[in-house]
């Protein structure tokens, strides 16, 4: 086996080849091209000194080192390509698709963890989302309210609160209870010489009609129902109730016909049967006003704590509620 020096002499020779052909590179080379370590001056050496002069200072490595950096920066070349590290794990494919928003500056990204999920959009979703289901369930409840008071007012087989009657209107004409079905009715019973509840009331129903026909028009019918039968006649309901208002219907009939509607529709009659000519007399009466659907049903009664206002609203809001025919 040939000595270890015999085998790497080869290789020794060819480094000094490359050393000398570099060199003569360089020197052939302009000066402002050549490296610095080569154009720079080698360090004068005195007598005192302790650098060798066959060794580089450290200036010389410190330039060589610099120069190669320059050379060799990834930066520096064209070619060069940024590398991105790519998430891993389960949601590696997820994130392909998603962009995580990047703060612009440091506040920003404190804020943002400060206020976590919620932000002020958010906050208007959450405050509109629970006042329109407050107004529905609040809206649901009264529509509910109406109808079970609705519906306990209809008896098994009859109502329980108004029925059939045959009467004659202010012109002399037969009037039954078939003509108000198709539409809401507003029933109201007193008489003609009653000296302050009647004309009030009787003020407040012609406004309560008002009210309901600007916004449905002919879809309810007022009707005024005498408990005096002996003086109110058709002519004298004609001419008492167009003070109030034209729509209003004035109803009356004999003593037994008027004593029979006053008890369906539970109002107290206290009217006496036999009345002697100008003979003076009490009369007293119910002060409700009775409000019935299309089919001839009770709805609700209205009394005096309701104004003309809150009386129009609810029958309006009947009158929503109501899934039946219409009369044209």
């Amino acid at each position: 086996m040939p000595p270890l020096f015999e085998v790497s002499r080869p290789l020794f020779r060819s480094l000094a080849q490359s050393q000398r052909l570099f060199h003569r590179a360089a020197k052939s080379a302009p000066s402002s091209s050549a490296p610095p370590y080569l154009s720079s001056p080698r360090p004068s050496v005195s007598s005192g000194s302790s650098v060798s002069p066959l060794l580089p200072s450290r200036q010389y490595h410190h330039q060589h080192q610099h120069h190669h950096q320059l050379l060799f920066h990834p930066r520096q070349e064209p070619n060069a390509r940024r590398v991105t590290a790519r998430p891993r794990g389960a949601n590696a494919g997820a994130g392909a698709g998603q962009r995580r928003h990047k703060a612009k500056t440091v506040e920003e990204a404190r804020s943002r963890y400060r206020t976590g999920p919620f932000s002020w959009k958010a906050g208007v979703l959450f405050v509109t989302a629970a006042v329109g289901l407050t107004w529905y369930f609040e809206s649901e409840k009264e529509r509910m309210h109406r109808r079970r008071v609705a519906e306990a007012t209809k008896g098994a087989g009859r109502p329980k609160v108004g029925g059939p009657f045959e009467l004659r209107d202010q012109e002399g004409r037969p009037f039954s209870s078939e003509a108000l079905k198709g539409r809401y009715a507003l029933v109201y019973f007193g008489f003609t010489h009653c000296p302050d509840i009647c004309p009030d009331e009787l003020d407040k129903m012609a406004r309560m009609v008002t009210l309901v026909e600007e916004q449905r028009p002919g879809s309810i019918t007022p009707v005024f129902i005498t408990c005096d039968p002996a003086r109110d006649d058709p002519a004298t309901l004609k001419a008492y109730l167009a003070e109030f208002d034209e729509r209003l219907v004035g109803l009356t009939g004999t003593y037994d016909e008027v004593r029979d509607v006053c008890k369906a529709y539970r109002v107290y009659f206290s009217t006496p049967r036999d009345i002697k000519p100008g003979q003076d007399y009490l009369v007293d009466h119910s002060i409700y006003f009775y409000l019935m659907d299309p089919e001839g049903d009770f709805v609700e009664a209205l009394g005096r704590q309701h104004s003309p206002d809150q009386a129009a609203n609810a029958i309006l809001d009947h009158m929503k509620d109501w899934k039946g025919g219409w009369r044209q």
